[in-house]
């Protein structure tokens, strides 16, 4: 089947509140992913201009489609993951644990000496968060997913792009500890998760120790088997897909009523298996 890395990287403002239609009403037939490859398209998004907060936000950065992702990893292992950084560098973790840095220009693939398994983590939720509201720094967290063929293990980490050393922060807690998760990061410098439990849950977490606050229980959502996670002008999407099905994506109004809703009940053929969001993506709704 068609793997698709979808990266919402959202270094913009535009007229449009967001980078996707208006919610539609549930419905509509969802089709069976293509099966011509198994590598997968690379897209960005967003509209090229630059808001003042947000200059020094590189021009891959920005919203485009990109093109095919074909990174050399092992022979059964394929894309799991995906986050953004501020300079426009797509980071993707495979499910053998590898992880690559990937052009937002053209998809092509640079391999790393991060080594699969540090910590016990092998396939891995991602993204970027700043170290302080408004910062051009940031770091890179990981949540571990547990599989029965991997291995692996739950519970938020991050790694050091320098070294490419990966530290355990800490479990998880409450009804979350060991769930699996993905993740997004914000300018504001917060981090959030996207969590399988049924239906999904939303929550907050504390970047220096793991722990979760604020939770909210994601009504209708459920992760399915392939699932992505990512926040832009203040509204969290969630790319879901169940078995032998393409994507949908769904919408939650973080920045007003906190309704939700899809606004994409199928994105067209193929299956969204990891989303990345820049620090540079707008936190509110641009005007």
């Amino acid at each position: 089947m068609t793997l698709a890395i979808a990266a919402l990287t959202g270094c913009g403002s535009s007229d449009r509140t967001s980078p996707f239609p208006e919610a539609t009403t549930e419905g509509g037939t969802s089709q069976p992913p293509s099966t011509n490859s198994d590598a997968g398209p690379l897209f960005t998004g967003g509209d090229g201009s630059v808001p003042p907060s947000n200059q020094g936000c590189a021009e891959e950065a920005k919203f485009s489609k990109i093109g095919r992702l074909d990174c050399r990893s092992a022979a059964l292992a394929t894309p799991n993951s995906m986050a953004v950084d501020r300079s426009g560098s797509a980071w993707v973790n495979y499910s053998d644990g590898t992880l690559f840095k990937v052009s937002t220009k053209d998809a092509t693939c640079q391999s790393t000496p991060f080594q699969a398994g540090q910590s016990n983590f092998v396939k891995f939720g991602m993204a970027f968060s700043s170290n302080s509201a408004g910062s051009n720094d940031e770091t890179l967290f990981v949540a571990g997913l547990s599989d029965l063929l991997a291995g692996g293990r739950a519970g938020l980490g991050k790694i050091d792009l320098t070294t490419m050393k990966l530290t355990f922060v800490g479990d998880y807690t409450g009804a979350l500890r060991g769930q699996g998760a993905e993740l997004t990061g914000t300018g504001d410098a917060k981090l959030y998760g996207f969590y399988t439990t049924d239906p999904a849950t939303l929550a907050r977490i504390d970047k220096t120790n793991g722990q979760t606050s604020e939770n909210r229980s994601l009504t209708g959502v459920r992760t399915g088997d392939a699932w992505a996670f990512s926040f832009w002008g203040g509204d969290f999407w969630y790319y879901t897909a169940q078995a032998g099905q393409e994507s949908r994506v769904t919408r939650q109004k973080a920045s007003s009523d906190n309704t939700i809703a899809v606004v994409m009940p199928a994105v067209g053929g193929f299956r969204i298996v990891g989303a990345g969001v820049s620090t540079c993506a707008p936190t509110a709704p641009p005007r």
